[in-house]
């Protein structure tokens, strides 16, 4: 028997725990309340190939064809065709998924060629998984660390040896174990505007990054194309779109349908970039989301949380059209992995979206997110106490950086020299900064300026801020070594995807690794 720590409490960190606690010791850290992650605020749903006039194979295709060239076709092939199976597991913890009649109720999101999505509650699938997830965890044997954020993951002899978490007290405790299963997330914190709860600040990428870890892809950040455009930016789920409602510009037409042949329902980095050239076009007035045409009646039961978050807002989004704006709302990239979840670093595992499969390429096909964390936290159990790869396979034809090799996005700049930090941290200011340069349009003079500010800015102690800007470091230099436009990742002074095969980009942190990556 192992023990193992596992960081995070959304659908991947609870299925992760669940799974380990039948054959190991298992202690479960999160940052706040159990209960709180980003998987309790996915209302789109979760996709699997469940019906007859579906299959895996187009589930694989629709996944294939989003992500833009760049797909690890393994790691689809494993989400995809896990998916049935880890569904069905989630209807048997009590998960009640919406019905029609005795079947399960399914629907339409962009870029799926068939009905595939499920939902619960109307459009609070991800917290009703949350709910079945926390109380079966509550009644298992995993010993459960609330209010406790993760400082390090502590290395001894090249190994993960446990995590250092701070307490709410203000104190700080090793957690031992043979086994780390990092699933903290994303990072939507870093912008300006984004979808994501306040947890969301990428700590799982920056301490394994610290701790000697690669990552990869990071410059894919998902733009969702409608958030509300008012303070808090609340995400109006794509099934919306998918239901039927459409977007209109400032005159009231329908711009998306000379955008893509998909119109409302292509992938969401095209509908994000239209959105984003029509307000540029309005001067910065948002597009509005016209839902009118579906009726007051079917908006209240279809889409309940959305129906209320909109009359708080003093909006009847079933008479008048609801304004709309992009947000960060979900990242390909992450700590890079197997197909089994581990990491470049022996005993640490990274699943859900603190973690890069590959699985989404550079764009992630709709609802494939919940299904990520589901089906990759059950393979990272599998292969606790397995023999350790060194890399993932994928990483042997990857485009390393040269320039994040090292300590090249901590503390030089482009010539290499030593940069002193001058500027002092301020959180708003960042993350006005990345959703100016490293947001839905990029060009190297906003990314090379950008990654000139952050590298002079003084680091703050340990916490949220701290891996905030380090993300950031993170997320420019990978941005500035991707000179293509490819998935959600656009450069204005790079249009065009590049003729030449498409490559991940990796960062590594330490020389020995990019040998181990080139080496698989």
């Amino acid at each position: 028997m192992a023990r193992v720590v596992v960081v995070g409490s959304g659908i991947a960190g609870l299925v992760a725990a669940l799974g380990a606690s039948r054959d190991h010791d298992v202690v479960l850290v999160t940052k706040g309340e159990l209960s709180e992650s980003n998987t309790r605020y996915a209302q789109g749903g979760i996709a699997a190939a469940l019906f007859a006039d579906d299959s895996t194979a187009a589930h694989v295709d629709d996944t294939l064809r989003a992500g833009a060239g760049l797909n690890v076709r393994e790691a689809v092939e494993a989400l995809c065709g896990d998916a049935p199976q880890r569904i069905r597991e989630l209807i048997a913890l009590g998960v009640a998924f919406d019905r029609d009649g005795d079947a399960l109720a399914r629907g339409l999101e962009a870029a799926h060629s068939s009905p595939r999505v499920l939902h619960a509650g109307g459009d609070a699938t991800g917290a009703e998984i949350e709910r079945a997830l926390v109380a079966t965890v509550l009644d298992s044997a995993v010993e459960i660390v609330e209010h406790a954020f993760l400082r390090e993951v502590v290395v001894r002899d090249g190994a993960a040896a446990g995590v250092l978490v701070r307490t709410d007290s203000g104190g700080e405790r090793e957690i031992a174990a043979d086994a780390v299963i990092l699933a903290t997330g994303g990072f939507g914190q870093l912008y300006a505007y984004t979808t994501n709860p306040a947890v969301a600040t990428g700590d799982g990428v920056a301490a394994a990054w610290r701790a000697g870890a690669a990552v990869a892809d990071l410059e894919f950040v998902q733009f969702h194309p409608t958030a509300l455009a008012i303070p808090g930016s609340f995400l109006v789920s794509e099934a919306v779109r998918g239901e039927g409602a459409v977007l209109r510009n400032a005159r009231g037409e329908r711009f998306m349908v000379d955008v893509h042949p998909d119109a409302e329902l292509a992938p969401r980095d095209v509908v994000a970039r239209g959105i984003a050239i029509e307000m540029a076009a309005q001067g910065g007035t948002p597009v509005v989301l016209d839902a009118t045409a579906l009726g007051a009646d079917f908006l209240a039961r279809r889409f309940p949380t959305i129906d209320a978050a909109c009359r708080t807002a003093g909006i009847d989004w079933s008479r008048e059209p609801v304004p709309v704006t992009p947000a960060a709302h979900y990242v390909m990239g992450g700590v890079a992995t197997d197909t089994s979840g581990r990491t470049t670093l022996p005993g640490v595992f990274a699943v859900g979206e603190v973690a890069c499969t590959g699985a989404h390429g550079a764009n992630r096909l709709a609802s494939n997110s919940l299904l990520e964390g589901l089906v990759f936290a059950h393979r990272a159990v599998q292969a606790i106490g397995e023999p350790w790869q060194p890399a993932p396979a994928w990483l042997a034809e990857a485009a390393l950086s040269g320039r994040a090799v090292g300590t090249g996005v901590d503390d030089v700049d482009e010539s290499g020299e030593s940069v002193a930090p001058t500027i002092p941290y301020d959180r708003d200011a960042l993350r006005a900064l990345m959703w100016a340069a490293a947001g839905v349009h990029r060009d190297r003079a906003g990314l090379t300026a950008a990654a000139a500010q952050l590298a002079a800015t003084a680091a703050p102690g340990p916490g949220e801020d701290r891996d905030l800007l380090q993300v950031g470091r993170l997320v420019v230099a990978a941005a500035l070594a991707r000179e293509e436009s490819r998935g959600a990742h656009f450069r204005s002074d790079f249009p065009l995807t590049s003729a030449a095969p498409a490559r991940h980009t990796v960062l590594a942190p330490a020389a020995d690794l990019q040998k181990a990556a080139l080496a698989c």
